[in-house]
């Protein structure tokens, strides 16, 4: 059973499908030690065992932040050591979130800046409401992006744009993300939530393993030779061929009725 956080709110929107907000509202849904700590939990666990989840839907609480980064408040006075410590904790929670085998559908309800902006990157995708804005700030506070920035943000725009990004510190629309590619749509704030629902509950509705799998042949497979990605696409597909979620599948095409995918 997923335990109760205090940085946190989770709700059980059906049996496969689970949203998360990050739930620090008075502090703009800055991240500080306690969220960090509680998202690494999480998406651990996750990893352990997926709990029946089949789509998961990250926002914020409010309409104002989805996330404002690190919380500076608390990081005001931290000894070397004590920071070093944080961050090692960040790291180690943007891994978990990256490797979460359940397809991850962020929903950003406002400003995603410095460590908001970098938990976007590392979503499989998003959606935006209309009045969110993004910056990676970290250079104009004598650091830089140290929670994937500089390797997901690449990825997701290009090289070229990345580093006009995150080299000025300069804040963007959603308008701009989306075209941009950090983003796949942007909507009205009221809209927000129930499209990015009705896409994890569509995700939820396909076969749990095929989506698991696909999932993963994108992610590793991105980072290899085109070769090598295509060998690890078969891999991938081969683990479905003796499952009993296939032969559903190809039952339910023939008897023209909706397959019923149990996972196995």
């Amino acid at each position: 059973m997923t335990p109760i956080y205090e940085t946190l709110a989770l709700e059980r929107i059906d049996d496969h499908v689970l949203l998360l907000r990050l739930n620090r509202p008075q502090a703009a849904n800055a991240m500080n030690t306690r969220m960090g700590e509680e998202l690494m939990d999480l998406f651990e666990r996750f990893q352990l065992d997926s709990e029946g989840l089949r789509a998961l839907v990250v926002t914020g609480t409010g309409d104002k932040a989805f996330c404002a980064g690190g919380d500076l408040k608390e990081r005001n006075g931290m000894s070397d050591a004590q920071w070093l410590r944080q961050h090692a904790m960040f790291e180690r929670m943007l891994r978990a979130i990256l490797a979460c085998p359940i397809p991850v559908i962020g929903a950003i309800n406002g400003a995603a800046y410095g460590g908001g902006c970098e938990i976007t990157a590392a979503f499989d995708f998003a959606y935006a409401a209309d009045n969110a804005r993004f910056a990676l700030t970290e250079v104009t506070l004598g650091i830089m992006p140290g929670a994937g920035g500089t390797q997901n943000l690449p990825r997701a725009m290009g090289e070229r744009r990345a580093k006009e990004v995150i080299l000025t510190g300069l804040p963007f629309t959603a308008a701009e993300a989306r075209d941009w590619g950090l983003v796949n749509r942007v909507l009205p704030q009221a809209e927000l939530l129930e499209a990015a629902l009705a896409t994890a509950r569509r995700i939820a509705g396909n076969a749990p393993i095929s989506v698991r799998q696909a999932k993963q042949s994108i992610t590793r497979g991105m980072q290899m030779s085109l070769a090598d990605g295509l060998a690890f696409e078969i891999e991938c597909y081969n683990r479905m061929v003796s499952t009993e979620d296939r032969l559903e599948g190809i039952r339910a095409f023939n008897e023209k009725r909706k397959p019923q995918f149990r996972g196995v």
